[in-house]
């Protein structure tokens, strides 16, 4: 587990909970040796840096592909590919390709940012997905917290891409087929505004709607699986009983699991089910009978 900053956000008067960053990860018998490692594809630029994620593709995989989004409070920080293919290694072990997305990071980049960089990341996995060996219908996306966040606007939240643009990429589609997101903030507003501990949320107060899941509930979203912990102080689990409930009355597929006992960021026997629901979520959702069902 490696645990970034937690801390909480206080708004005038009010005190609302974010969590700045917390990835979960865990360990696997997967080792770097064992998979096919593409390290940072470029999918995009800003202010003259590149955008990245980096492919990871186990020797028995099987068509279907998750995202993972690195970032936390909207920090999106590099890591070297191998240490990924030991953090996320229970998916790599059941034979999912793994794109660790990483965005524009925070303090110099601000949430909207973030969200439009991993929705053209998307864009560009699927334009290249026959070269990654993955089915561009068969892509999941998940992530934690901050992450958590990203996870659902791609899937609430996509299109069918710009026909008329002149970027190829922005032509493609961003829809993703599951989302796994834990202990994700699911409503933004009240939130933005000036910050010098949490830089991405300095943003326009009228962009709040934007950014936020669960305004963005409709009859076309795909399955979703939401884990929280029920002594979480930092996004506190009404988050995910409010998109929960949004999501049921349209009557959509979504799951909260509680992990009685949990607070932010899951540990030892929480972390391991945190990952089993993750694996069986994708493993039904993103499997290519499923697929063909639809």
């Amino acid at each position: 587990m490696t645990t970034y900053l937690n801390s909480f956000l206080t708004i005038g008067k009010k005190v609302r909970v974010l969590v700045l960053l917390v990835i979960v990860v865990g360990t696997s018998n997967a080792l770097s040796e064992d998979i096919s490692i593409e390290a940072d594809v470029v999918y995009g630029h800003k202010a003259g840096m590149a955008l990245t994620y980096d492919v990871l593709v186990p020797q028995n995989a099987h068509g279907a592909g998750v995202l993972f989004m690195v970032s936390g409070g909207w920090f999106s920080i590099w890591r070297p590919p191998q240490q990924f293919a030991n953090w996320i290694g229970y998916l790599l072990d059941e034979g999912f390709t793994v794109f660790p997305v990483r965005h524009g990071s925070a303090p110099w980049f601000k949430v909207p940012e973030a969200v439009d960089d991993v929705r053209r990341a998307v864009r560009h996995i699927r334009m290249n997905a026959d070269s990654y060996g993955v089915d561009p219908e068969r892509l999941g996306v998940m992530g934690g917290s901050a992450g958590g966040h990203l996870s659902l606007m791609l899937g609430l939240q996509s299109d069918s891409g710009d026909a008329e643009s002149d970027d190829p990429v922005a032509k493609v589609a961003s829809h993703v087929a599951a989302v796994v997101a834990y202990f994700p903030p699911t409503d933004l507003r009240g939130m933005a505004g000036p910050s010098d501990r949490f830089p991405a949320l300095d943003f326009q107060e009228s962009r709040e709607p934007s950014v936020s899941p669960l305004l963005f509930v409709t009859e076309d979203d795909p399955p979703v699986l939401l884990i929280h912990g029920d002594e979480d102080k930092l996004v506190p689990i009404s988050h995910s009983y409010q998109l929960r409930d949004a999501m049921d009355e349209l009557e959509l597929e979504v799951s909260l699991h509680v992990i009685e006992g949990a607070a932010h960021g899951f540990r030892g026997e929480h972390q391991a089910t945190a990952q089993q629901l993750t694996v069986a979520h994708f493993a039904e959702h993103l499997s290519s009978n499923e697929m063909s069902e639809h």
